[in-house]
This record gives structure tokens, C-alpha cells and sequence, in this order.
């Protein structure tokens, strides 16, 4: 049903016939769009980055509040869930404002949640500022990162995607340098007022969001009344002074009186009509944002629940249920792992070189290295992203009868570097729906990686209170990931068998 689509980057010229003709973008694959990588690179360090480093925060909030581990981890649970989970509202924004002012309004409340935070008196309070506030500002700037990017490429986009991902990686040692260090200094309370600061460079990041020029169309009656309107304004100024000037010179030098006098009326008309003038500006103001907010949101119905639902397209429902499993075993090895070394006794190794340092460094290489072999022309973007998937889920498998610092690192290799197809899901999300949907559609996975980003670290924990072991929790989120992959493997056998079977029944009836 949907089809890709580059429509986006070409612009409409003139030629001597007066028929338009479709060229290259200039900004595609090259110039500005670089431009695109570097804004969402300091995109992904400022939002995933400092939220994989919330363990700092995490500890100096026990210390503060003396509440259960449980409770206090759901504060950096809703903060990364939320910032996934708003992915589909997300899109509303973008198609109604742009991904430009999304981006920076999202920066600026992302950086009231932090420093809003600094002042909470209890968990709950964080709930709202942190986990709330927070996540929806990072939702709002991280959404149109990723977009921008895959509207920027066609030839090198998932290069693309996974250089500037790499920002999570790259994120996680700086944010958690840093905020180890602003809470040694001046205190966890201090640390997230400066962290505020610090997030406002998202705005600075969103300005850099360009869009595409479509091109100016001499035919839009929209501008034409742009230009209609000041000329008949200026049109009436001059002849209002050419008429002041005419009675000047019929009346000679002594009519001053009545020179006077016509002076004293023009000045009330010319008040008047620029009266008028701005009331005209304001109301045209009025009803074009009134226009663009109806067909933004006209767009996002029609994307989800309209005759051309994304959710008609089955391949589409089948990765959303993929998404709904996949991010928990990245997420639920990197928030349990310290405390599994600890079980195991490796603390001392550990501390020498982490296993999540480990699993960061080769996530940074996965991303670059998935990027470039998907975009080689003989390789399909799909087979590398399945690989890695199937890479990953045997890691998450395996990890358990790990028991030594050595086979968990090279566990955490693995782990690390099959899941750098995160940067291959924009470019999946667009072969599977096209890049005029990419928005709605990439808005509904992230949405689906945040519930499980939610709800698995909490239920790992709740299988190790049950068991006293976290090996049941991997076997049972290895499984449901072996599920969803698998579910994406069933859709395309079906789509053929159905195609062979009207091909048949079409025979039958000839």
C-alpha cells in the first residue's frame, strides 16, 4: 500500500515551455545535510546520552530520600519511557509546526524539567519534573533528530542515521563524567540546575533543522496576495501624496491655511488606513495558522485512523509488535548488569573497566559499521538488520552461563555491537511506509520502545524478587524477542502465499 517516496527532495523549476521539471535537491546526501548528522549527533548525546547516565542521579536520590530501590528507579524509567512513549503526539507537532519549532520547544522544556527537579522535595515530586516533564521535552527534540536526517539522505541514510546515533554512545561516558563530577562538586540539587543549563543547547540543535524548499511557485495565490497587499498600500500612500502635492501647487504660496488644513485631514486617513493594514496582517496571521494546525492535524488522523492507516499495512503492525520487546534487551542488560557483577562477585574487574563501558564503546562501532555494509549496493538494508537482531537475541540468551568477567565481556561485545541496528530502524520504518509517513510511523516504534523500555527493567526485577536469580528474566525477554523477530519473518511468507493464491484463483475463474 505504501510506497517510498523522494518527492522531498526535489524542487520544481521553470523551464522555457513553462513545464515543470523535477531536479535534484542541492542539500541531499550532501551540503546542509551534514549539517542534519552533526544537529542530531549533540541531539542523541544530550537526551540518550544523560539518560543512560541517570545511575549517578539515581544513587544521590537514595541517599536523599531514603525510598525503596523500586520506587526510586521508576523516575528514570518514565523519564526514558516518556520520551519514546510520546512519539506518536509527537508527529502531531511536526506536521503542524515543523520539526524546527518541535525540536527547540522541546529544548526548552526539557531543560525546565531538569531545573524544576533540582528542587523537589520527595520522589513523587520528581515523578512529575523529571519523569513527566522531562521525558516529554526529550520526546519533542528527539523525534524530529531522527526524521530530519532521513528526509536529508536518500543514497547514504543509514550511514547517516548510524553516525549520528553514535551520539548515544559518545553521551553516555561524557554525561556520566560530568555529572559525576558537578555532584562531587556542588550536589546532586546544584548538578541538575547546570544540566538545565546545558540541555538548552537542544534549541541551538533544533535551529539548525532547515527544511527542504520546495521551491517558490509563481501560481500560489497565497503569494500573490503577499505581494498584492503592500502594493496597494504604497499605491494608496503615493496617491494620497501626489494628491497633496497637486493642491499644493493649484494653491500657491497664499493658500497656507489650506495647505494646513488638507495636512491635518491626511494624517487621521493615513492612521486609519494603517489601522486597517494591521488589522488585514493579524487576521490573515490568524486564519493561516488556524489552516495549518487543521491540516497538520487532518494529516496525523488521516496517518493513524484514516483510509490510509498505517495500521493497514500488516508488515508495519507486525514491526510495531517486534518494537514492543526488542529495546528491553538492550535496556535490561545495562541497568542490571552493575548489580549482576556484584552477585558474581567481579566487582573488582568491573571497576577497572565496566561491562557497560564495554557494551557503549561497540555500540558506537555496531552503528557506523551496520550503517555503512547496509548501504553497500549489493547488500540488503533488511537482511543486515535481521542478522543483527537474531545476533542480539542469542547474546541475551547466552549471557546467563556467563559467569566469568572475560565470557561476560565478550558477551557485552556482542551485545553492544549487534544493537547498533538501531540505527538501521529509521531506514527500515521508510522502506516500509515512505518517507512522506516517516514521521507517524517511526513516532508509533519509538512509542512501542518506550513501553518496553517502561515495563522491562521493573519486571526484571520483579522475576529476580521472585527467583533470586536474573537468569530467568533474560530466558523470558530473549524468548518474547525470538517471538517478535519471527513475527517479522511470517509476513512476508504470507504476503506471498497470498499473492499466489489470487494469481491461482484468477487462472481458475479465466
Amino acid at each position: 500500500m505504501y510506497t517510498s517516496h523522494e518527492d522531498i527532495g526535489y524542487d520544481f523549476e521553470d523551464d522555457p515551455k513553462d513545464k515543470k521539471t523535477l531536479k535534484p535537491h542541492p542539500n541531499i546526501d550532501g551540503g546542509w545535510a551534514w549539517m542534519m548528522v552533526l544537529s542530531s549527533f549533540f541531539v542523541h548525546i544530550l537526551i540518550m546520552g544523560s539518560q543512560m547516565a541517570l545511575g549517578v542521579l539515581n544513587v544521590e536520590w537514595l541517599e536523599e530520600f531514603h525510598q525503596s530501590r523500586g520506587l526510586t528507579a521508576w523516575v528514570s524509567s518514565l523519564s526514558m519511557g516518556i520520551t519514546l512513549i510520546v512519539g506518536p503526539f509527537i508527529g502531531l507537532f511536526i506536521n503542524t509546526c515543523g520539526c524546527r519549532q518541535t525540536a527547540i520547544i522541546g529544548g526548552l522544556v526539557n531543560s525546565l524539567g531538569w531545573v524544576l527537579s533540582a528542587y523537589a522535595a520527595n520522589v513523587h515530586y520528581l515523578f512529575i519534573t523529571f519523569g513527566v516533564a522531562a521525558g516529554l521535552g526529550s520526546g519533542m527534540a528527539y523525534l524530529p533528530a531522527v526524521v530530519m536526517v532521513g528526509r536529508y539522505f536518500q543514497k547514504r541514510r543509514a550511514l547517516a542515521q548510524g553516525l549520528s546515533t553514535t551520539g548515544t554512545g559518545f553521551g553516555t561516558f561524557l554525561m556520566t563524567v560530568l555529572l559525576k563530577y558537578l555532584c562531587a562538586e556542588y550536589g546532586w540539587r546544584n548538578a541538575m540546575l547546570i544540566q538545565g543549563a546545558v540541555s538548552l543547547n537542544l534549541c541551538v540543535c533544533g535551529a539548525l533543522m532547515r527544511p527542504l524548499s520546495p521551491g517558490k511557485n509563481p501560481n500560489d495565490p497565497g503569494e500573490k496576495d503577499l505581494r498584492v497587499l503592500p502594493a496597494h498600500s504604497t499605491e494608496s500612500v503615493k496617491s494620497a501624496g501626489q494628491q497633496g502635492r497637486t493642491e499644493e501647487k493649484d494653491g500657491g504660496p497664499g493658500n497656507e491655511e489650506t495647505l494646513g488644513d488638507l495636512q491635518a485631514q491626511e494624517c487621521p486617513d493615513r492612521a486609519g488606513h494603517r489601522k486597517n493594514l494591521w488589522a488585514l496582517r493579524i487576521l490573515k496571521t490568524l486564519s493561516w495558522l488556524t489552516m495549518r494546525v487543521r491540516k497538520g492535524f487532518e494529516d496525523w488522523y488521516s496517518g493513524y485512523f484514516g483510509t490510509a492507516s498505517l495500521f493497514t499495512n500488516r508488515m508495519f503492525v507486525a514491526f510495531i509488535f517486534w518494537a514492543l520487546f526488542a529495546y528491553s534487551s538492550f535496556v535490561i542488560p545495562f541497568i542490571h548488569l552493575p548489580e549482576i557483577v556484584n552477585l558474581y562477585n567481579l566487582s573488582e574487574q568491573n571497576d577497572i573497566f565496566p561491562l557497560t563501558s564495554i557494551i557503549a564503546i561497540v555500540h558506537i562501532f555496531g552503528k557506523v559499521i551496520l550503517g555503512v555494509i547496509a548501504d553497500l549496493p549489493c547488500i540488503s538494508v533488511w537482511n543486515v538488520f535481521l542478522l543483527a537482531n537474531f545476533t542480539l537475541v542469542l547474546s541475551i540468551f547466552i549471557l546467563p552461563l556467563m559467569h566469568t568477567y572475560a565470557g561476560l565481556a565478550v558477551i557485552c561485545a556482542l551485545i553492544g555491537f549487534s544493537s547498533g541496528y538501531f540505527s538501521l530502524m529509521p531506514v527500515v520504518t521508510e522502506d516500509l511506509v515512505g518517507i512522506e509517513h516517516l514521521a507517524n510511523a517511526y513516532g508509533i516504534i519509538i512509542c512501542a520502545n518506550g513501553i518496553s523500555a517502561l515495563l522491562g527493567p521493573p519486571f526484571a526485577g520483579w522475576i529476580y524478587d521472585i527467583t533470586q536469580k536474573y537468569d530467568f528474566s533474560f530466558y523470558i525477554c530473549g524468548l518474547l524477542y525470538m517471538i517478535g523477530i519471527l513475527f517479522l519473518l511470517i509476513q512476508p511468507c504470507i504476503r506471498i502465499i497470498e499473492q499466489s493464491r489470487r494469481k491461482y484463483m484468477d487462472g481458475a475463474h479465466v
